[in-house]
């Protein structure tokens, strides 16, 4: 089942996504469970400052326990988190 996280980062948090994202990137590679994912920019088009991952995993209770082992959630990166049941309807690529 599909499920997609997504996380906003707290104001001013650029340096504690930095510090972590080697980590964040490692374990969700590791998990093998990506469909899709990256960071939410500023206007600016270049600053991170959110973070959006499309996984396939059995049930919202994998998700959650994922969710909550990811290096950024264990440094305290956001401000709001949210995990909802998805449905992939369109692949323009």
């Amino acid at each position: 089942m599909l499920f997609c996280l997504i996380g906003t980062d707290k104001p001013n948090a650029l340096e504690v996504r930095l510090a972590n994202r080697e980590a964040h990137l490692k374990y969700w590679k590791e998990k093998n469970v990506v469909a899709a994912g990256g960071p939410f920019l500023a206007e600016d088009g270049a600053t991170m400052n959110g973070s959006m991952l499309v996984i396939d995993v059995a049930d919202r209770a994998t998700a959650e326990e994922f969710a909550a082992e990811d290096p950024y959630t264990k440094a305290g990166l956001f401000a709001a988190f949210e995990i909802r049941a998805w449905k992939w309807l369109l692949n323009p690529r």
